[in-house]
């Protein structure tokens, strides 16, 4: 496996226990290393651009107190999400953190040309080299007429179904490895290894590690069958996490990235000083579900608008469900809750999605996760 995040004897390596490019180190008391998941929501009563600082500071938070890395997933026409655009929201933050992998979870890959991807994220790793982590996925991030609209084409299935077959275009452009006779082999993404091998060249040639997710089967098993690091979105799939996990466990085959599975969960956990302000501030974000399951997209509501909302016997059922898979309370109960479900699935890696209408509660509840699992304060 590439690099190597801690020594036999269990102490940090010298990248400072943060870990090699894929696995990290767990830190203080956490059971596995932790990591963030930012929707970068939008609220009632707030701007884009408001949510876009908030995203920065979590993200500076997360890298001062010692969290492995920080992702931002592609969503499309959702008034209450703003990171429809991964790369640019990297760019962003690459330049205002020091240390934190950054990364998407995901770039949706049949929205997009691989060489473009392989373009965007070559210059990532050249801004920031060493921190990128190139997350995909085979879903659209929206509705059909979105992707649609997107994709420049109706037919929307294919894209899907020639995800195997983009994937390793891709991964052949940020390789620049086109086989002789290939009729993309004199095609270079650039930022990429090419300036390595070109007279004069001295760029490094790493590239950015490649994830697969999923919150079903699919990604799980071409994960496993490539031996790539796995990603499972917990966080709105959890009845699928072990059965997928075990695919991936049982389906790994080791390559030259990993020699051993590693797989991490996405998981929606708040923490604030009293269980009722949690339960307040996580209510938002299932009402926000609600209406866009029921195609009704908006701004995340606040707090106050959700707790007066009058629910009927269906949407109560479903917001209950939501909630019941959303680890919330205190930080001692959020820590509870974490650990438990690291034993119930052996996750490798938690990745932790705060969503709600407030943004500072959303950064207190990761600096409050933080000191429950005794991590620094750098």
């Amino acid at each position: 496996m590439r690099g190597g995040g801690t020594r036999s004897d269990g102490t940090p390596g010298d990248d400072g226990g943060r870990g090699d490019e894929i696995r990290g180190t767990a830190r203080g008391t956490a059971p596995v290393p932790l990591s963030v998941l930012d929707l970068v929501t939008v609220g009632k009563g707030r701007t884009a651009s408001q949510a876009l600082l908030t995203g920065v500071e979590i993200a500076r938070l997360a890298d001062r107190r010692g969290f492995h890395r920080y992702w931002v997933a592609e969503h499309h026409s959702m008034p209450g999400v703003a990171s429809s655009s991964p790369a640019v929201l990297l760019a962003h933050t690459a330049a205002r953190t020091e240390r934190i992998r950054l990364g998407s979870g995901g770039v949706m890959l049949p929205n997009h040309a691989p060489l473009v991807i392989a373009e965007q994220f070559g210059t990532l790793e050249a801004m920031a080299p060493g921190r990128i982590d190139l997350g995909l996925g085979r879903a659209p991030g929206t509705d059909g007429a979105t992707a649609a609209a997107l994709r420049r084409t109706d037919r929307l299935g294919e894209g899907a179904e020639d995800f195997p077959q983009q994937l390793m275009e891709l991964t052949r452009f940020l390789d620049d490895d086109f086989p002789d006779g290939h009729p993309y082999a004199r095609i270079h993404a650039v930022p990429g290894p090419v300036q390595a091998t070109a007279e004069g060249g001295v760029q490094s040639p790493a590239r950015p590690p490649v994830w697969l997710l999923g919150s079903s089967g699919f990604s799980a098993r071409l994960a496993g069958v490539l031996g790539l690091p796995f990603a499972f979105a917990h966080h709105f799939s959890a009845r699928n996490t072990v059965p997928a996990l075990e695919l991936y466990r049982d389906s790994f085959q080791p390559s030259t990235v990993l020699d051993e599975p590693y797989a991490l969960i996405g998981v929606a956990a708040l923490a604030a000083d009293e269980e009722r302000e949690a339960r307040r501030q996580v209510l938002t974000g299932a009402l926000s579900m609600l209406r866009l399951r029921s195609g009704r997209p908006g701004l995340v509501p606040t707090p106050e608008e959700a707790e007066a909302y009058a629910f009927a016997p269906m949407e109560r059922e479903f917001v209950d469900n939501w909630l019941a898979d959303i680890v919330h309370g205190t930080p001692d109960e959020v820590r509870s809750g974490l650990d438990d479900l690291v034993k119930r699935t052996g996750a490798d890696e938690l990745m932790i999605t705060a969503n709600a209408h407030d943004g500072d509660a959303r950064l207190h509840s990761y600096d409050l996760i933080a000191d429950a699992y005794g991590l620094p304060r750098e």
